[in-house]
């Protein structure tokens, strides 16, 4: 059994509370995460390595107040709900979101399946600018509200398809089944889009933070806050202290101690002009 400081991972989400195997924790949780503990890929982006392993999870999201990509939020997530007593099988789905119809993508991305009692919820707490703010019920074609945007789940091709209502219009987030997926599994997907020359996350930097009313989104130069209304804001970063305030103060990243951040923000705001 994997050993996971859960006093120290509350106090870093700001949960209060008994840590008990129920409905009421999972939705905390669910909801607190994403809004303490960011989305960002700043690791890949300075050619470090991206461990699994949950010591370094913990210290590098909880302890190092930094962010992580998919598979380490939902490892990580995945860790804290064992050792509270839930039921947590581990899955992977093929993204949809921004990919055209017609193409096939790998399985690059983790989500669980959450058993309590005789039903069962999927959580995911690392899926970018559209990460869940609450576990979903595994039915499918029921429009969920969560604390953001309405979901719903369908069946598609032997299994499920997320959607997101966004902008008035339910939107694919990804495809996916219930075939528990090992660490393995994960590390293969990790390793590639860490190091292939031309993944978007060793390329650019991608983080994301929800708030109870809002979402903060970054890709390369381009912040946009999308506020659960409807109206977004959307601004170009133009300069390293602005792009080293942004990630620090909205999205609450410790950033790294290197030189070397500076030096790529400034060639990625040079390769992305605000015209």
């Amino acid at each position: 059994m994997t050993t996971i400081d859960l006093e120290r991972y509350f106090e870093r989400i700001g949960f209060r509370g008994a840590p008990a195997a129920n409905l009421e924790v999972l939705q905390r949780l669910h909801a607190l995460h994403p809004e303490k503990i960011p989305f960002e890929n700043l690791s890949p982006f300075l050619g470090e390595a991206v461990k699994l392993d949950p010591a370094s999870l913990e210290d590098k999201l909880v302890r190092g107040e930094r962010g992580g990509w998919c598979f380490e939020h939902n490892l990580l997530f995945s860790y804290v709900l064992l050792a509270i007593g839930f039921d947590v099988t581990r899955l992977a789905a093929r993204v949809r979101w921004n990919v055209a119809a017609g193409v096939t993508t790998a399985r690059s991305h983790m989500l669980m399946l959450i058993r309590l009692g005789d039903i069962d919820y999927i959580a995911d707490v690392g899926f970018g600018g559209l990460t869940l703010t609450a576990a979903l019920r595994l039915a499918t074609g029921v429009e969920q509200q969560t604390p953001l945007e309405p979901h719903r789940i369908s069946a598609a091709n032997g299994g499920y398809i997320l959607e997101a209502k966004v902008g008035g219009a339910w939107q694919a987030l990804y495809t996916f089944d219930l075939a528990e997926q090992h660490l393995v599994d994960y590390e293969v997907s990790n390793w590639y889009l860490a190091n292939h020359p031309q993944s978007q996350f060793v390329t650019g930097i991608l983080a994301a933070r929800t708030a109870a009313d809002r979402r903060y989104a970054l890709r390369n130069t381009r912040l946009a806050v999308h506020h659960a209304g409807g109206e977004t804001e959307r601004r170009i970063l133009t300069c390293v202290d602005e792009y080293r305030a942004t990630l620090e103060e909205t999205f609450r990243i410790r950033l790294p101690q290197t030189s070397l951040l500076d030096t790529k923000i400034a060639q990625m705001i040079a390769a992305n002009p605000a015209a």
